[in-house]
């Protein structure tokens, strides 16, 4: 690792580690080693922080704790903030005067030529894990970092020269970036995270920073079919290389989809590289958009092409992502519990052609409902069962359409709704939790209202 990078971004600095929670604690262990005698300002909301981790008065450090720890933010050369803070109450004056980092953007300074970056509203797990799986049958050196979870600081030991690092980033990770990396995969833009922005547009463009700041050897690789992206790019000119994929259209350089075959295009010519009637776990068209940015991630690394198609086909996805559960008398349940958008639900009742009932609902963030109201109406699912507020705004929105041939349940109780799925199911049909809402109403994150939710199904299982 190149010190020197860090060096100049830390030493002889104020800094302050502004959240504490994993990935900030993540931060300060690896500045602390780079960096022993430097003393490091840590700001977190929790005024017990300093009796749980037992902080000692040799550990140089100074701590900021309680509700007023983002009052004097102005006092600090350098702030390192974690994800899951926002600053967008913050006046623009003040915001503009703070010079913000974030262990992403360092991580990015030090290694971004190594760097697979993949980020989007939706799918940037499955890619990036796809991404990975393809890669690690390759080469046993390769990492899989980021937003999933694991802290790219607390695998700074297993990089050396040659490492692919597969980086799934959030746009929480990107807003403060000022580098890109050296390939660069944006799946889709849709409504989320609103109540961490002050604007759809501040969000959007936290997600456009993952190609912004690349150099003109660099790869951009984007979806071609989502409108946002490409209102954005009218705007704009990027420095990196442009690859596109789509499933309406033949692109000029990239991958498309056409007579159920993805072809690549290199520039030149167009060959065919995928058969999409191939047997596979990922299934709907919106994972054929995630399969061909892994494709084309993966053929400018170099991997040969028949071990693309082979991993694809052995990759076996990721649980709460239409997740199949097993069939239960005579019923085929589903988990698709990472759907907290609309069009993440739209894109799963197409992919499950056959769902009777779908469970929606659950933390209200003030999401357009009005298409999906639309979509459901028509579509053939028989029974509608609304959780929660976000269930209320979708049942209102139902309503308005006047529909009639449809079963429509409203609860306040999940394990309710799960019981009132199970009865109305019918034999030979699915049951999908694809609730087009986030789950801190009632849970912790969508995993737990997973988890809650196959274990429910399996009790069923049981008697």
């Amino acid at each position: 690792m190149n010190e020197n990078v860090l060096n100049n971004i830390i030493s002889n600095k104020k800094v302050l580690i502004l959240g504490f929670g994993k990935e900030g604690r993540s931060t300060y262990q690896f500045l602390r080693k780079y960096f022993p005698d430097q003393l490091f300002y840590i700001a977190d909301q929790d005024k017990n922080l300093s009796e749980k981790y037992h902080f000692q008065s040799i550990d140089k450090i100074a701590l900021v704790l309680g509700n007023a720890y983002m009052d004097k933010l102005t006092e600090y050369d350098l702030i390192i903030k974690t994800p899951g803070i926002s600053l967008k109450n913050m006046e623009t004056a003040q915001l503009k005067s703070l010079s913000i980092t974030s262990q992403t953007d360092l991580f990015l300074h030090v290694f971004s030529k190594q760097i697979i970056g993949i980020t989007g509203t939706k799918g940037k797990t499955t890619t990036s894990s796809l991404i990975y799986h393809i890669l690690k049958s390759y080469t046993d050196n390769v990492l899989l970092v980021g937003n999933m979870g694991f802290p790219p600081f607390d695998q700074v030991l297993d990089v050396d020269n040659e490492t692919f690092i597969v980086f799934e980033m959030s746009s929480h990770q990107l807003e403060n970036c000022s580098i890109s990396p050296h390939f660069s995969v944006l799946l889709n833009l849709f409504q989320e995270h609103l109540d961490h922005y002050q604007t759809y547009m501040d969000y959007q463009l936290a997600k456009f920073n993952i190609a912004k700041f690349q150099q003109k050897d660099d790869y951009f690789i984007c979806n071609a079919d989502n409108e946002e992206i490409n209102e954005i790019l009218s705007n704009i000119q990027l420095p990196g290389k442009m690859i596109s994929f789509s499933l309406l259209k033949e692109v000029k350089i990239g991958c498309f989809l056409k007579e159920n075959t993805i072809y690549c295009n290199d520039g030149k010519t167009s060959k065919p590289f995928y058969d999409t009637r191939s047997i596979r776990n990922l299934k709907g068209n919106h994972n054929l958009l995630n399969i061909m940015a892994a494709i084309s991630v993966c053929k400018l690394i170099g991997v040969p092409e028949d071990k693309i198609v082979e991993c694809i086909g052995s990759f076996k996805g990721l649980e709460h992502r239409i997740e199949y559960i097993g069939n239960i008398n005579g019923i085929e349940f589903y988990n698709d519990s990472i759907s907290t958008i609309p069009e993440a639900t739209i894109a799963a009742v197409i992919a499950l052609e056959n769902t009777n009932t779908l469970l929606l609902g659950g933390f209200d963030r003030g999401i357009d409902y009005r298409n999906l109201a639309a979509f459901l109406v028509k579509s053939g699912v028989k029974n509608l069962i609304f959780i929660g507020e976000a269930g209320k705004r979708i049942f209102a929105e139902v309503n308005k359409l006047k529909c009639k041939n449809k079963q429509c349940f409203e609860v306040m109780s999940f394990d309710k709704a799960v019981e009132i799925a199970i009865q109305k199911t019918a034999k030979g049909k699915i049951c999908l939790l694809s609730p087009a809402a986030a789950s801190y109403d009632m849970f912790k994150n969508f995993e737990e209202r997973g988890k809650r939710f196959k274990e429910l199904v399996s009790v069923v299982k049981k008697k």
